[in-house]
């Protein structure tokens, strides 16, 4: 047999294999009767000191819910869709089983199988929880589950994910509980990419003590969070009457693909998330509430990679967009780019990547030579060769340091209450070494507050310089404000800059 025809014998043959393996169908043993809507339903019940499981017959008038196990047991549950999804994904309640179904229902009609085993205050998660996962993940169910919990649920939830991060699939939590352990074990979340879903009453007491928590932790670790308070509610009712959202954002994070890490970030030693995380609030007449939204579910989400490359001594950060702008433009800056940043915020959208220059641990600052090898990389990588430098008061000054001493590889400068100051980037300091900038013709725009304590003295003088010198500069003073300015219309900034690149 020809080498060619061998070949495309074996591809049949992996290509078949996956694709059996992906649709493999799964049989259950258990004790069978009918859940909401007709599902079917499979009980078993499960020997806590040898771990066997075995099918068990439920009660009389249990109905759809479930009875607490007779001591040293666990009741198990599993409802079948009527037509599985491709891999065999899975929804596992953490607690309360059958309380607010509606999310479930809705997953099943979507091809999830629903798994449940017995959880209260005296059935915490454990080996128990452990070789129930391992039972139906050898039946064929998806090696990544989906998890759902409401209140305890929610606790019991993240104390199996966090010991099992790499088990898991996403994570939607009802008013979770927490505990120290929880929180303690956050990054190990962060680490394996688990997108989490909190959906909280405002004054429901444990949205202060645990789902805040929970969301600025995950934040600092780069994780992925999205959140929804509902305004005016408890801790009851949970869940939505329309579960859509919820049923949508398990559907996507157990079916997304994670893409490559990019050429430019080959040397990279984390990818996390960044995305803005600023709240709206909409009345959802579904819910006969005013919601608050926020985080990556509802708004841009965006790639963070820290790259380190040879002869830089600390990484560069760069932010990637979703779909890169015809040219790859992109920002260069030294300063970190804070969440509600708006301009960013607005760039990452219209496809810029943002770079932030490395800051080397032995030095004052950044460094010519260093950001010189950064720059030719990243051009390298396909970039654009003229880059918008930006910054915010004394990172803006050593980005434009950076500017003065390579006038021809600038697009535009954007710079919010500026310190045309720098360390060790150039021996003239910035606002005094305005020409090549000028000759080259390089435009810019600085905004600052009136209040500001360079508004005198750097913006002004460099308006008036860089007037002088016949350069293209404007100038924005806002009224009454200071250092940090508001950035609640960036829209001079936006049309400045995506008028000078090209």
């Amino acid at each position: 047999m020809k080498a060619g025809k061998v070949f495309c014998i074996t591809l049949f043959h992996l290509f078949l294999t996956h694709t059996l393996k992906a649709q493999q169908t799964v049989v259950f043993n258990g004790e069978r009767s009918t859940w909401h809507e007709g599902f079917v339903r499979y009980d078993f019940i499960m020997d806590d000191q040898t771990l066997e499981i075995t099918p068990f017959k439920a009660p009389e008038g249990e109905r759809f819910g479930i009875t607490d196990p007779p001591k040293g047991k666990h009741r198990c549950v599993i409802i079948v869709p009527d037509k599985p999804a491709r891999g065999n994904p899975w929804s596992w309640q953490g607690c309360y089983w059958d309380h607010q179904p509606q999310g479930e229902v809705e997953l099943l009609h979507r091809g999830f199988y629903i798994a449940y085993i017995s959880a209260n205050a005296a059935l915490r998660p454990g080996k128990e929880w452990d070789a129930w996962y391992r039972f139906l993940t050898n039946l064929g169910l998806s090696s990544k589950p989906a998890f759902v919990g409401m209140s305890r649920g929610g606790e019991f939830e993240y104390t199996w994910a966090t010991n099992h991060p790499d088990k898991v699939s996403c994570i939607y939590a009802d008013n979770p509980a927490a505990n120290n352990d929880i929180l303690m074990k956050l990054g190990n979340l962060a680490k394996y990419d688990v997108p989490l879903l909190h959906i909280c009453g405002s004054f429901d007491p444990l949205y202060q003590i645990a789902s805040l928590p929970i969301e600025n932790i995950y934040l600092q670790f780069g994780g992925r969070i999205s959140v929804m308070v509902k305004e005016g509610f408890g801790h009851h009712p949970h869940s939505l009457h329309d579960p859509k959202i919820i049923a949508d954002f398990i559907e996507h994070s157990v079916n997304e693909v994670k893409a490559p890490i990019p050429a430019f970030a080959a040397g990279a030693y984390g990818r996390s998330w960044f995305y803005n995380t600023t709240s709206v609030t909409k009345n959802v007449p579904a819910e006969g509430a005013d919601i608050t939204f926020r985080g990556p579910l509802f708004t841009g989400c965006y790639a963070k990679y820290h790259v380190q490359l040879r002869g830089i001594q600390s990484f560069v950060t760069v932010l990637e967009p979703n779909k890169p702008a015809p040219g790859h433009p992109w920002v260069f800056r030294s300063d970190y780019v804070k969440r509600d940043a708006a301009v960013d915020n607005v760039l990452l959208a219209k496809g810029f990547f943002i770079v932030t220059g490395a800051v080397p641990y032995d030095y004052d600052g950044p460094v010519l030579e260093q950001w010189n090898i950064i720059y030719k990389h990243f051009i390298g990588n396909g970039f654009s060769t003229k880059p918008v430098i930006e910054g915010y008061g004394g990172a803006a000054g050593e980005s434009i340091a950076w500017a003065t001493e390579n006038p021809d590889k600038v697009a535009c400068i954007y710079a919010e209450n500026p310190v045309l100051k720098t360390r060790l980037m150039s021996k003239i300091q910035p606002i005094d070494n305005l020409g090549p900038l000028a000759k080259a013709k390089v435009p810019l725009l600085l905004i600052s507050g009136s209040l500001d304590n360079s508004a005198n003295n750097q913006t002004l003088l460099a308006q008036k310089r860089y007037k002088r010198l016949g350069g293209n500069i404007t100038v924005i003073i806002r009224k009454g404000q200071g250092h940090y300015l508001i950035q609640d219309n960036p829209k001079h900034a936006i049309d400045f800059i995506t008028a000078y690149v090209k």
